[in-house]
C-alpha cells in the first residue's frame, strides 16, 4: 500500500488494537471515495479511542477531516477524508450492517499490510 493517508489510518487503528481492518478500493465503482477503511472495536470506548487516534494522527500530518458522524453513539463512527472514508464500528454493528458484503462484487478488498 503506497497511499500515505491509508498508512496513517491503518497505523492509528493498529495502535488502538482495532479488529479486522479492511481496505476496500471503491473508486472505480463509486464517486463517494477512492477507499473505504472498515475497522471494529470490541466496546464503545475502543471505538471512540480508534476514532480519536485516527483524527489525531491525520490532523498532526495536516489532513483535514471533512465530516464526522456517529460520535454521540460510539457504535458506528464515520470519518470522511474526501478520498478515504473510515468506518469505525462496534463489532455488533459491523456484523449487522456488513458493508463488506454490499461492496464485495465490485471492490478490491485488501487486508491490512498484505504487501509486507
Amino acid at each position: 500500500m503506497e497511499n500515505k493517508k491509508l498508512e496513517l489510518i491503518i497505523d492509528a487503528c493498529e495502535s488502538k488494537k482495532a479488529n479486522d481492518i479492511k481496505v476496500l478500493e471503491i473508486g472505480p465503482f463509486s464517486s463517494i471515495a477512492d477507499y473505504f477503511v472498515i475497522v471494529s472495536g470490541n466496546s464503545s470506548a475502543q471505538v471512540d479511542a480508534i476514532s480519536d487516534e485516527i483524527e489525531f494522527r491525520m490532523e498532526e500530518e495536516g489532513y483535514q477531516i471533512l465530516n464526522a458522524e456517529g460520535k454521540n453513539s460510539m457504535r458506528w463512527i464515520v470519518l470522511d477524508y474526501g478520498d478515504i472514508v473510515v468506518h469505525v464500528f462496534h463489532k455488533d454493528e459491523r456484523e449487522y450492517y456488513n458493508l463488506e458484503r454490499l461492496w464485495e462484487k465490485d471492490e478490491k478488498v485488501e487486508d491490512s499490510r498484505e504487501d509486507e
